[in-house]
């Protein structure tokens, strides 16, 4: 089962408050990010957000599951509590600022070209 776009719709609209909130569909599956930072993943449309300490200590105590088959496992949050902006906002927001900053990608070198040895 894939993520609908309605859902990621209906998250990004709750999170926009928060400034940088982006997705990217990946494999009929969301990664939700916050000033470039993966903090996210919506999938079989359930939201589920990185594990952090600061994000834990929000939590209490946090429902934990894979977010897919083989994955680590991450706070499942369950859909009536998306409805209160204000607490979804603080989550990504504590989340997203335990994260350390994403690493810068490389350019790419010119087709046809050879690495420098």
């Amino acid at each position: 089962m894939t993520t609908r776009s309605e859902t990621v719709e209906f998250l990004t609209d709750q999170l926009s408050a928060l400034p940088h909130i982006t997705t990217r569909r990946m494999f009929g599956e969301y990664a939700l990010y916050r000033d470039g930072k993966v903090v996210a993943f919506v999938c079989d449309d359930t939201l589920f957000v990185k594990p952090t300490e600061a994000g834990r200590a929000y939590l209490g105590t946090p429902d934990e599951a894979p977010a897919y088959p083989g994955s680590k496992l991450y706070f499942r949050i369950d859909g009536d509590r998306w409805e209160d902006r204000e607490w979804l906002a603080e989550l990504i927001e504590v989340t997203a600022a335990e994260l350390p900053a994403p690493k810068p990608k490389r350019a790419k070198a010119p087709r046809g070209s050879t690495p420098a040895r």
